[in-house]
């Protein structure tokens, strides 16, 4: 499944009884549900309906799942129905359907998110699915195992190794410090090592061989402490030697290795995917050991991915004995052969001279199961965020870890406490008895039912279309909503009234303009939607004006040219600016050294999302080239309203050209333009993908804006979709405010216009 499904940790609590959720959460399912299942045909009751598997494998994975269940039916096996979904949506499509009674009778996941299904309950324990201990790796049972109880049979295992380039390196050094001291005798541009250094997972391995690990005992956050502390300050030096690039992701690594720029990587069998068929003759070994933890190996974390059944699915015999087959020594073999995977059994012999797989294998080994507590999901984004304010010299390594365990354990905290919901109840009954007065008195003034029999035609034309607006508008709003009186996870939570707020704009306690705080938040999206605008408005009317000159050459192709970035899907565009402003392979570093060349100036690469003013302009310059050919089209729209012979007249009484554009144009467009520019400052207000995927929220989440931190809220901290929510409400509450207060300023002005006309045209009758 790749990396994403190894770096998502999930829940691993103690089972209860079942709690019913609250409505909300319900509602939301059936929603979701309803989509999931237009995708995906439903599991029937039916007997005779085949068995749903779903996965979200591709390539040779899935090939291979396919010829195991090929063989299945060829020997008389129930059929199968196959639906690969992708792997950052499976998790949801799982609990929106399951609990429906609907969606597959079996699934195919990463092992760290079985604590999550348990609590969720939409796994159940495999039973007879599972053949015995003895045909399976003692680290793959180890990982699929909750309280003594088998809730996933083991397919394979994937973890981290190294990659050397044989090209560049024959001999591989024992140690971690000795690849680092080859930097000096390598080519010009080239890395002794390429692998993701400000990444929690990849110096997870790193922590491993000082005895570390990102999640401590009793759910506590682990990276912190001795072993954290020498395991950065290891990184530095590496980096301050050159050998390990700064600023690296996988993409990054992947094109270092490939263009032969890195003697050596850290990866996992991904990476041979993503090298297909190149020139470079590669192999894969064993990480290696470290010095300076006294010669211990790394020790990388590892993924399990099983077969694991969901409640209804586990009820059928024909269900568990598939799931048998697929974790069978057969099976196991076709997927060694065919995706070229490590398998989770002992009892299957890796191929003879299969070097490739002998080394993860060797390397699973000592690889640590990662763990599927619901608290490991948590680590992710502090310890992340730790190692790059470490690395950038913002702190020192012991106020880096400590600022980490204290964002951890604020994410952590227990919910507010259950509230009444009396208070609710007689709100939402006053609105209810307000409306139904409110219908009496209209049905006794007797223009009710006149009314409605006159409007029943109009009705049955809007009929339609008042039932897709409330499907999908108003319902996601009221769900939204309520979503927010809520706190805890979804299945399990409870009524809270207006805590989630109270929490939200009181700082959680802390300090008011403290970093990831609402108010400081709400002024980063007040300045990114003010400069936006601003620029979106300048450049666009400008760009407008130009094009429109009728003596203007090639308009046309200058117009689909300077549309393109509008037409450009944003994600697209995000990705291509962040790739620009690398610190070392950008092409505004590339610019910036032909600058130095070219002019013998000694300008140094800049680091644009370390500092908050650098990052914030390259999160702007990637959105303002998004945003303004919107205000260009407008423009050119508007100008087309403005009469020639105004213009004529104004240029015949003298008036110059700045004048005329002053004057003249300008007012007459004035109109038109104002709402574009409330919806274009909707937009930036919620612009997401840029903020999230240029800067990433960096340095230390300065940059976030109010939709990103509610993502942040939602996804990445212990799943507070009631608090998310809250901010989600916040963010409509502005919005609605602001555009209300537009509207009634600019009926205040006509009104105010109107009684001068009036006045005007009396004194003049009064006088006449």
């Amino acid at each position: 499944m790749g990396k994403r499904g190894i770096i998502d940790g999930r829940e691993n609590e103690e089972p209860t009884a079942r709690v019913p959720g609250p409505a909300y959460a319900r509602i939301a399912s059936l929603l979701v549900g309803a989509a999931t299942l237009l995708s995906a045909a439903p599991a029937s009751a039916d007997e005779d309906a085949p068995i749903q598997l779903w996965h979200a494998y591709r390539g040779a994975e899935e090939d291979a799942l396919a010829a195991i269940v090929a063989r299945h039916e060829a020997t008389g096996g129930a059929p199968v129905e196959l639906l690969a979904l992708p792997y950052d949506a499976f998790g949801s499509k799982l609990g929106a359907s399951i609990p429906l009674g609907e969606g597959p009778d079996l699934y195919i996941d990463s092992h760290e998110r079985l604590g999550d299904y348990r609590v969720r309950e939409i796994v159940a324990p495999v039973g007879d699915a599972f053949e015995g201990e003895e045909g399976f790796r003692d680290n793959a049972l180890a990982a699929v195992t909750l309280d003594g109880e088998i809730w996933g049979v083991p397919l394979s295992q994937k973890c981290v190794a190294l990659y050397v380039n044989q090209g560049l390196l024959r001999e591989v050094p024992a140690t971690l410090e000795g690849i680092a001291a080859l930097q000096p005798g390598l080519p010009e541009g080239v890395f002794a090592l390429a692998y993701e250094a400000q990444g929690a997972y990849a110096h997870a391995a790193l922590l491993g061989a000082f005895g570390g690990s990102m999640l401590g005992p009793e759910d506590s956050f682990g990276f912190v402490g001795e072993p954290a502390i020498r395991s950065l300050d290891l990184v530095q030096s590496l980096i301050d030697r050159g050998a390990v690039p700064n600023d690296a992701d996988g993409a990054l690594v992947t094109d270092l290795f490939r263009a032969g720029k890195a003697a050596t990587a850290i990866s996992g069998p991904w990476l041979a995917a993503d090298l297909g068929e190149t020139d470079v003759d590669y192999r894969v070994v064993q990480l290696p050991k470290v010095e300076a933890a006294g010669g211990e190996p790394m020790r990388p974390m590892l993924t399990v991915e099983a077969v694991m059944l969901s409640p209804h699915g586990a009820q059928k015999p024909e269900v568990r004995a598939l799931a048998k087959l697929l974790a069978s020594r057969e099976a196991a073999e076709i997927r060694q052969a065919t995706a070229h995977t490590l398998t989770a059994r002992s009892d299957v012999p890796l191929p003879e001279g299969d070097a490739f797989l002998r080394a993860f294998a060797d390397q699973a080994e000592v690889a640590i199961p990662m763990p599927s507590s619901p608290a490991m999901r948590a680590t992710w984004e502090p310890a992340n965020r730790a190692i790059k304010a470490f690395l950038r010299g913002e702190l020192d390594a012991a106020a880096a870890t400590e600022g980490a365990r204290k964002r951890f354990d604020d994410v952590r905290r227990p919910p507010p406490p259950p509230a009444s919901p009396t208070p609710l109840i007689i709100v939402v009954g006053l609105m209810l008895l307000y409306m139904a007065f409110g219908m009496v008195r209209a049905a006794r003034s007797g223009d009710l039912g006149p009314a409605l029999r006159r409007s029943l035609p109009a009705y049955r034309y809007v009929a339609h279309a008042v039932i897709a607006i409330g499907l999908l508008v108003l319902v996601p709003l009221i769900i939204g909503a309520a979503t927010s009186l809520w706190a805890g996870r979804p299945e399990t939570g409870h009524y809270v009234g207006l805590a989630n707020f109270v929490d939200i704009l009181t700082a959680r306690g802390g300090p008011l303009l403290a970093t990831g705080s609402f108010y400081l938040v709400l002024l980063v999206t007040l300045l990114w939607t003010l400069s936006n605008v601003v620029l979106h408005l300048a450049l666009g009317v400008s760009l407008g004006l130009i094009l429109a000159r009728p003596t203007m050459k090639l308009r046309g192709i200058y117009r689909v040219l300077l549309i393109i970035p509008w037409a450009v899907p944003n994600y697209v565009t995000a990705l291509a600016w962040k790739g620009m402003f690398h610190r070392q392979f950008g092409a505004v570093t590339g610019l910036i050294e032909g600058l130095n060349r070219a002019f013998g100036l000694s300008m140094e690469p800049i680091a644009w999302f370390s500092k908050f003013s650098t990052a914030f302009t390259a999160n702007l310059a990637t959105n303002v080239w998004l945003g303004f050919p919107f205000m260009m089209v407008i423009t050119l729209g508007a100008l087309t309203a403005v009469p020639g012979d105004v213009l004529e007249a104004a240029e015949v009484d003298g008036a110059t050209r700045w004048q005329r554009l002053w004057k003249v144009t300008l007012p007459i467009i004035r109109p038109t333009m104002l709402p574009a520019v409330v919806l274009g400052a909707i937009w930036t207000f919620n612009m997401f993908n840029v903020v999230f995927l240029v800067s990433g929220g960096e340095p230390d989440g300065t940059t976030d804006i109010l939709v990103s931190e509610a993502y942040r809220w939602a996804f990445t901290r212990e799943a507070q979709y009631g608090y998310a929510a809250a901010y989600a409400v916040l963010i409509f509450l502005m919005l609605f405010s602001v555009t209300r207060l537009g509207e009634w300023r600019a009926k205040v002005k006509a009104d105010r216009e109107a009684a001068a006309v009036a006045e005007a045209v009396a004194a003049s009758g009064g006088a006449h």
